[in-house]
């Protein structure tokens, strides 16, 4: 499939980039330290070593933390993905590597509490894989995120071929060429490996200035964007359907032209974690990184 062929090109560009050209590291060039070293390497060492290039370092609260395994343990290989879904787990075990860095939850939801699913047998299956085959999680959502620019925005970026066109102050603000809404779509299916998107409006309607949001940025962010930026089209990972959806549909109602395409959450982000892997090589090139995706949860019928 054209789609699916696409995203493999996108992954296997990235992971053969070097040197000057690296597409996907807003802040190359600032910290040069990287670790070239026989000796062991822990986990404590790579997440001090990815906050180090961090604005503002240690976050005082954050999600991003352990979901098992330690941080003196010793990387033997890491795994990047978007959820550390079991399948994800069972392939780090066969690849020998014991550490993953996800971008999303390990135990469905927001903070990782797990103490309601103690006696749930999907969560003690999943803790007890973990456990028994020593793998470390760690989530990197906050860190990822706050870097300048926004790596998982430049990362989705690039995979568009959309750099040239973002704005240098408010990269998530890309003005294109005029196209039909329905162009637009089929080039982010094609060039995300998306098999449908939902979306809202008119789809013989020219369009040009996209506000972007990857992930899950809420009703806050879509509909104050929206009033602020003027857009043509907003995209967005994902929305709560009684929120931005029927903001959207109202204000066509009343006459605005603005249009939503909803990509899915995993779609969207997923080049954050193609962004890692690119990192980890530069910073860490004794240790073997390999991104895996964790696929979509959801099918299309």
């Amino acid at each position: 499939m054209q789609t699916n062929n696409s995203r493999r090109k996108f992954i296997a560009t990235v992971g053969a980039v070097a040197g000057g050209q690296i597409f996907l590291s807003p802040f190359i060039g600032k910290s040069t330290s990287n670790i070239f070293t026989n000796e062991p390497i822990t986990v404590a060492q790579i997440i001090d070593r990815f906050i180090k290039d961090v604005p503002g370092g240690v976050l005082k609260q954050t999600v991003d933390t352990l979901k098992s395994g330690s941080l003196d343990m010793q990387v033997k290989g890491i795994v990047t993905s978007m959820f550390a879904t079991v399948d994800v787990i069972r392939k780090t075990i066969a690849a020998g590597a014991n550490f993953i860095i996800a971008h999303e939850p390990t135990f469905y939801n927001h903070e990782d509490a797990v103490e309601w699913l103690k006696n749930d047998p999907v969560y003690q299956y999943k803790a007890n894989l973990l456990k028994e085959n020593n793998i470390t999680v760690w989530r990197c959502h906050d860190y990822i995120h706050r870097l300048i620019p926004d790596a998982v925005t430049m990362g989705v970026l690039t995979e568009l071929d959309w750099k040239q066109y973002a704005d240098k102050k408010i990269p998530n603000l890309i003005t294109l060429p005029p196209i039909y809404l329905k162009e637009l779509i089929k080039h982010l299916k094609i060039r995300m490996g998306i098999e449908a998107v939902r979306y809202i409006g008119d789809i013989n309607q020219t369009c040009s200035r996209i506000l972007m949001y990857p992930g899950a940025a809420g009703k806050n962010a879509h509909i104050s964007g929206i009033e602020h930026f003027k857009p043509d089209v907003l995209i967005c990972g994902e929305m709560s359907e009684w929120e931005t959806a029927e903001y959207i549909r109202d204000a066509r109602s009343k006459g605005d032209n603005i249009c939503l395409i909803v990509l899915g959450h995993i779609a969207s982000e997923e080049a954050g974690a193609v962004f890692l892997i690119e990192w980890l090589k530069e910073k860490f090139p004794s240790i073997k990184a390999q991104f895996i995706p964790s696929g979509n949860s959801l099918s299309f019928a």
